[in-house]
């Protein structure tokens, strides 16, 4: 049996992380038409069904399967005949024909793994890329501009704009004038998006921090600060490989050991943090606050998503982690959107609440709602939450079971694992900087006043003003220049190129002339 496949090229994509297999399985109760019509949703390439295959595959895996454990179950009836027959003739009885026919069965068996397990790679290759399956309340679309929104909250103020002048200016210039943050020197140090946070935007950064971990708390949540690193197999199980390369950030260590893997976010190391274990239904729901750095390559950014601190490869955040019986997960996601909004709520930010295309979820996500808050600069809402649903597909890699009696054993079952985002700091930092700018300085917000010491407004400082306007006024001449620079190029450009035109439209005119007089010539 061949162990290539046309997934092969995708099967190296795949994590430890994947739906109930018995789900593409009639004969067990499952569904394989709503597992390929989930994937339908998903948009998912290649063209070919995957589902389909993997059902095809399984098929014959299972086939095999059979006959492996049949010849283990002759090997040991025969091996139970010669035990039996050596007892009763105390050892006389030499067995030829049983000892002929076990050394027949073991060759069979050893050449039968050999097709069982490679068979079983492919089926697991296939399984471990097939998605979670889509909720039915999933609007279906690949296009992220189809995004149902929920609710939203907050009046917007659509006339004012950002046009560079005090009290109107984008977040990343705002943080200049408190003096909160040095990006040219974190640049310089760290490369690319490197930033220095400075005094007041220290301040603010904790405040959001110290504010978010309170506001947990208060709701009944455990905290948790994770390790920021871990091991690849660990990692494997939770995330997926793909973010191997796009995402996640390597960690050299010593030599010999398991490569290592900084965190994107503290979902990671929490949804591990009951790895293999076996929980009581009666101690479900688990509500876990976890607080880290957090660390992602952010590929493919551009724009204006490259100001200030808003898109960084280092930030805090503070995460929702959720575990619940199968029964009661749908019921925990509303909860901990709503939470996340309260919190907004509570910094006087607008915001609304959208449900995602299902062409734009991860392969854990069943379901996922983003919150999106308003930034005047950008004229638009941009995401500060995600909250998603990831039922046991998570927990299926990570062994994470919750088992009820079922006579006098435990049916084992998956938890559901679901995560949300309370706060990313320096994202929703940048989010406050717009909306609580003055032409003075900025507000902060009157829920982070007792954590900013009592500091309610944070002027900004005359000298770096001054020195801001004189650099803006210094840029703005020599973009002029440049532009007129630019256009004289242009100018001289055309006039050359118009001349050169006329020279070869006079040779033009003039060749005809001597080509008549060559033919006359010759006549």
């Amino acid at each position: 049996v061949s162990t290539q496949s046309t997934w092969d090229c995708i099967a190296g994509k795949e994590s430890e992380m994947s739906i109930d297999i018995n789900l593409i399985r009639a004969d067990k109760g499952g569904d394989p038409a709503a597992v390929i019509a989930s994937e339908k949703k998903r948009f998912r390439k290649p063209e070919e069904d995957v589902v389909e295959v993997l059902i095809a595959k399984d098929k014959i895996w299972r086939t095999e399967k059979f006959k492996l454990d049949t010849l283990r179950r002759d090997y040991n009836t025969v091996n139970t005949q010669i035990a039996d027959k050596k007892k009763e003739s105390k050892g006389k009885e030499k067995c030829e024909e049983e000892i002929k026919q076990i050394k027949e069965i073991e060759k069979k068996i050893e050449e039968q793994v050999l097709i069982e397990a490679a068979l079983k790679v492919e089926v697991d290759k296939l399984l471990k890329i097939i998605g979670n399956i889509i909720h039915e309340s999933v609007p279906v679309s690949k296009d992220e501009k189809d995004n149902v929104t929920v609710r939203d909250w907050g009046t917007i103020n659509h006339e004012w704009k950002i046009d560079g002048t005090l009290g109107n200016m984008h977040h990343n210039e705002v943080l200049q004038l408190i003096d909160g943050a040095d990006v040219d020197r974190g640049t310089r140090i760290a490369g690319h998006r490197g930033y220095y946070l400075k005094g007041v935007g220290v301040l603010l950064n904790q405040a959001l921090i110290n504010y978010a971990l309170q506001f947990l708390v208060k709701r009944d949540y455990t905290l948790l600060q994770p390790p920021f690193f871990m091991k690849k197999s660990i990692m494997a199980e939770t995330a997926q490989l793909a973010d191997f390369d796009e995402q996640l950030y390597k960690v050299t260590g010593e030599k010999n050991t398991e490569e290592m893997y900084l965190i994107a976010t503290s979902e990671q190391p929490i949804s591990a943090f009951h790895y293999t274990e076996w929980l009581k239904e009666g101690e479900l729901p688990k509500r876990y606050g976890g607080y880290s750095s957090c660390f992602r390559k952010e590929a493919g950014a551009h724009g204006k998503d490259l100001w200030g601190i808003f898109r960084i490869h280092q930030f805090e955040k503070v995460e929702q982690f959720c575990l619940t019986v199968p029964e009661k997960s749908w019921e925990m996601h509303e909860e901990m959107i709503k939470s996340s909004e309260e919190f907004y709520k509570s910094l006087e930010l607008p915001h609304r609440v959208v449900t995602i295309v299902s062409g734009e979820l991860n392969l854990a996500a069943a379901k996922k709602y983003d919150l999106e808050a308003w930034f005047p600069g950008y004229g638009t809402y941009r995401e500060l939450v995600s909250c998603s649903n990831c039922t046991d597909y998570q927990s299926r890699g990570l062994e994470v079971r919750c088992g009820t009696k079922k006579g006098e054993e435990l049916e084992k079952r998956y938890v559901h694992m679901l995560n949300s985002t309370l706060v990313a700091t320096e994202r929703c930092l940048c989010c406050i900087l717009e909306n609580y700018q003055t032409k003075e300085g900025l507000r902060v917000p009157k829920v982070l006043v007792p954590f900013m010491g009592g500091i309610d407004f944070i002027p900004y400082k005359p000298e770096i003003v001054t020195a801001f306007f004189k650099n803006k006024e210094k840029e703005e001449k020599e973009k002029k220049e440049k532009e007129e620079s630019k256009g004289k190029k242009a100018e001289k450009k055309e006039k050359k190129e118009k001349k050169d035109n006329k020279g070869e439209a006079k040779k033009k005119e003039k060749k005809p002339k001597g080509e008549a007089k060559k033919t006359e010539e010759k006549k």
